[in-house]
């Protein structure tokens, strides 16, 4: 983590106190004294270089600087949340549990809300919340274990749906160019001087990787370039390019954190936008996917 970050416990009493527009509002909320606040906040001003409050008798009001730091402070706390609720899924215990299978971008971004939404319509309900066991693989790999069993049920990124799996398209994504800040690229990029670039892609099995070799090659007839390097991750996709290797091109969903953090650029494809179904996977007809199954389900196609 950069040296300039508070720790999480500091962002929260940041957002404590820019919610209830004083520190002894705050402090009850966080259970601790009201000195116990002003010292973190002090302590954090030092640390980051700005002033985030202008103190008075009539409580504590956000300086411009400090309005910019809450909302980056937000988005790092919504981010905890999605990894706090990622963890518990891990962890789920191995009986009465449902079985759910993504692909990175689906299992990073958007599963660990969908569970969440699970839980709650399920207590507000009277149910027992089930407890679910979230593995993470490429959609080639989600769709096997589905097919063998392994998974309940699997979400994929790819528009190369299998045909012998019930599946339905909960959403759409977007398909964006990511380049390290420097780079000469400008505006949108046209699809055929991409397919011309060896890029940093995924593993083959990728979601990512394939919608956009299907577009390439649908649209201007002709492979994409060689690769100029395959990685196993999107993680490790960014970090390449991040460090000037060459661009990728990535789900608009994965390259926002690093495009908030200035790692890279994001550009968009020239033309049509290149775009792929997320879709649901489970063995049978459609009639075979009920219960928490079908919940969750319903849960993502309504996030459309």
């Amino acid at each position: 983590m950069h040296r300039r970050v508070p720790d999480l416990v500091g962002l929260e009493l940041i957002d404590a106190v820019a919610r209830t527009g004083s520190m002894s509002a705050a402090a009850r909320e966080a259970r601790v004294t009201q000195q116990a606040v002003s010292t973190k906040i002090r302590a954090i001003e030092r640390l980051i270089g700005v002033e985030l409050f202008v103190r008075s008798p009539q409580g504590a009001r956000l300086t411009p600087d400090g309005e910019s730091v809450v909302a980056w402070t937000r988005d790092v706390l919504a981010a905890a949340e999605r990894m706090g609720a990622a963890l518990e899924l891990l962890h789920a215990a191995p009986e009465r549990t449902l079985a759910v299978g993504g692909s990175q971008t689906i299992a990073a971004r958007l599963l660990p809300g969908w569970m969440l939404q699970l839980r709650e319509r399920q207590i507000a309900a009277g149910q027992h919340p089930t407890a679910v066991r979230l593995l993470t693989g490429n959609s080639t790999e989600v769709a096997r274990l589905v097919r063998d069993g392994t998974l309940d049920l699997g979400f994929i990124e790819t528009p190369l749906v299998p045909s012998d799996l019930g599946s339905t398209t909960v959403a759409v994504d977007r398909l964006v160019i990511a380049v390290p800040p420097a780079h000469p690229w400008l505006g949108a990029v046209e699809l055929a001087e991409l397919a011309a670039t060896p890029l940093v892609v995924r593993e083959s099995g990728s979601g990512t990787r394939s919608a956009y070799e299907v577009a390439v090659r649908e649209r201007i007839g002709v492979p994409p370039a060689e690769p100029a390097l395959e990685l196993d991750t999107t993680v490790a996709v960014l970090s390449a390019v991040a460090g000037g290797v060459a661009p990728a091109v990535l789900s608009e969903l994965a390259v926002a954190d690093d495009v908030k953090l200035g790692r890279v650029r994001r550009l968009d494809i020239a033309g049509e936008p290149v775009v792929r179904p997320l879709s649901a996977l489970w063995r049978g007809d459609a009639g075979a996917l009920r219960g928490a199954s079908r919940l969750l389900v319903e849960i993502a196609v309504s996030g459309r």
